[in-house]
């Protein structure tokens, strides 16, 4: 079985060594550190793709990748969500479990946009929104702590155009590299000090959402 891993498939499995490591900060009561190593699965999720495209993929290389996405962008931002907006609801009454419910129907369509991805692939653009995206958005919306009347329509919106046929751009080299330069600072400035930084990456994910699917369809025009 280690014959068939690669040097890219390494990575991957770090990014799932993050996930899992922001999954217990969770439970452990540290969402800040949570943040964090889902951030640091984010970095190596676009990592393990560059080198694969550098380097050359193995044979288990995108069932990996989803696994570990699973993980790390899946499963860990959701539940991330759920303990950082779990005490504004009533413990009594149906409130909490519509909130769960809600979670779980995201989780349900990250699952299917993972797992139908390695077959729907496309070289110019993503058919459906990146769960990657989707997974940014939580983590902003865990450190920013919104109204939760702003919260829900916002996973709800995410979740069904992560398995829409909505089609998103393929951000370049310079838009990677910044994405990833603003989650270094978001990292290395701890809580109050980063809240400016989350805005910015918070309205830079807004404007993808919003003028990626515009923009391919101008582009489409003859």
């Amino acid at each position: 079985m280690l014959r068939l891993i690669s040097f890219a498939d390494v990575i991957t499995l770090t990014n799932a060594v993050f996930g899992f490591l922001a999954i217990l900060l969770v439970l452990s009561g540290q969402p800040w550190y949570s943040a964090v190593f889902i951030f640091l699965g984010l970095l190596a999720d676009g990592l393990d793709g560059y080198v694969a495209r550098r380097l050359g993929n193995s044979t288990i290389g995108e069932y990996l990748e989803s696994l570990a996405d699973m993980l790390s962008l899946s499963v860990a931002p959701l539940l991330l969500v759920y303990a950082t907006f779990k005490g504004m609801l009533p413990a009594e009454g149906w409130l909490l479990p519509l909130f769960g419910l809600v979670l779980m129907f995201s989780l349900v369509c990250s699952f299917i946009r993972l797992s139908s991805f390695s077959f729907l692939k496309d070289s110019q653009f993503f058919l459906g929104l990146p769960t990657s995206v989707s997974a940014l958005f939580l983590v902003a919306l865990s450190i920013l702590k919104p109204d939760l009347a702003i919260v829900v329509p916002v996973i709800l919106l995410l979740a069904f155009l992560m398995i829409s046929p909505v089609r998103f751009p393929k951000p370049g080299i310079k838009l990677n590299t910044v994405t990833a330069a603003l989650i270094i600072l978001v990292i290395l400035f701890h809580e109050a000090s980063s809240i400016i930084i989350v805005y910015i990456l918070l309205l830079a994910l807004v404007l993808y959402v919003i003028v990626g699917p515009i923009y391919l369809t101008i582009q489409k025009r003859p």
